[in-house]
């Protein structure tokens, strides 16, 4: 009795995930190859951003231990310059851009000066609030792409797996027969396009889910640092 590893079962078949992409049909390889392009960008998309989250952690931290050991918003600017991509850093850096453009200069040296009116704070805000909004969209850029190759890709598997099967069918009909040896080289390369979707889809939508995990708690960390510039700005400059 022969081992069933070592039976022929007919066509181009070879066992292999290499053999059976090789044997695949055109549009099984096209889209196999889109796939592959996908998958590609995904990971580039997902490498870079680790890095570029990973650094913005590390800058906020430096930034908070520089702002917490100042008490001149002068010398916090000067640190602030060191930090091109913290969050917070790019927050403070408008908020202060503001202030300086205020008629009456800030004395900061012991955090009072000339009365601000209620009309530059709001001045103020709306800067904070526009540079939270770009950094917002830096820290979402290209997870757009994420997103959709974790719900396009395996609808893109399946159209290959269908358009495999199809030819499968087309090709029993044209041989007349319906053996194991006939049908199972086609089925088992039409099943690559969808495991391939799979792969694919799998990485982005893990990754984009946490890395909108990331964002949102950089940006709420971005908002309590507004916040509490904008108390300060209140605190010492127009109740003062």
């Amino acid at each position: 009795m022969k081992d069933i590893g070592s039976l022929d079962l007919g066509g181009n078949f070879h066992g292999s995930l290499l053999g059976m992409i090789l044997d695949a049909g055109l549009m099984v390889k096209f889209v196999l190859l889109i796939l592959l392009i996908f998958s590609v960008v995904s990971w580039a998309i997902i490498f870079l951003k680790l890095k570029y989250y990973r650094n913005i952690k590390k800058e906020n931290d430096a930034f908070s231990s520089d702002y917490m050991r100042s008490n001149k918003l002068s010398d916090i600017n000067l640190a602030a310059k060191k930090y091109n991509i913290s969050t917070n850093a790019e927050v403070f850096r408008a908020g202060y851009d503001e202030l300086s453009k205020i008629k009456n200069p800030v004395k900061e040296a012991e955090y009072s000066g000339d009365e601000i009116s209620l009309s530059s704070l709001d001045n103020v805000e709306r800067s904070l609030n526009s540079a939270g909004s770009n950094e917002i969209t830096k820290l979402e850029r290209s997870l757009g792409f994420l997103a959709t190759t974790g719900s396009a890709s395996p609808f893109i598997g399946l159209f290959g797996t269908v358009w495999g099967i199809m030819d499968t069918f087309q090709g029993i009909g044209a041989r007349g027969s319906a053996t194991l040896a006939v049908v199972a080289p086609g089925i088992s390369e039409a099943l690559v396009a969808t495991a391939a979707g799979l792969a694919a889809a799998i990485p982005a939508v893990v990754f984009y889910n946490y890395f909108l995990s990331k964002s949102k708690a950089i940006v709420q960390e971005m908002d309590n640092f507004s916040s509490e510039f904008l108390n300060i700005v209140e605190r010492y400059l127009v109740h003062k």
